[in-house]
């Protein structure tokens, strides 16, 4: 968790780090694999749901190959970011994936990084125009 106090930001311009319980596993996450983590917060999707997702939430700057996509999503189960979940109705047996609380939780600590990270750019960038 980050947290810009007034007394680090007047005197240091400052945040603090995140403490190490609040990291579950190693970060950063490499941008499509973030992405992909942000496709499945909302919900359930299938492999072609979140190619899709990821290329209009990246307005078109990141296209996997489906290669590339499977080889994530395995690593994501292996590691149980994600889970396997049967479509119901489907006509193929098509596979979904959902993120697992682990997942979640490692999904939100990337974005606690990001944002200190954004904070501390912001500050440093207002210190130099100042």
């Amino acid at each position: 968790m980050f947290v810009l106090t007034s007394r680090l930001a007047r005197r240091n311009m400052a945040l603090r780090d995140m403490s190490p319980e609040d990291i579950m596993e190693p970060l950063p996450l490499t941008e499509p694999v973030l992405l992909i983590l942000l496709s499945l917060a909302g919900q359930a999707q299938h492999g072609y749901s979140i190619l899709k997702d990821v290329e209009r939430m990246s307005n078109g700057r990141v296209v996997m190959s489906t290669g590339t996509l499977y080889g994530a999503l395995r690593r994501l189960l292996d590691d149980r970011w994600i889970e396997r979940i049967e479509e119901r109705d489907s006509p193929r047996g098509r596979q979904a994936y959902r993120l697992t609380p682990h997942g979640r939780k490692n999904l939100q600590a990337e974005v606690n990084r990001m944002k200190h990270l954004t904070r501390l750019a912001g500050l440093r960038v207002a210190t130099k125009e100042s």
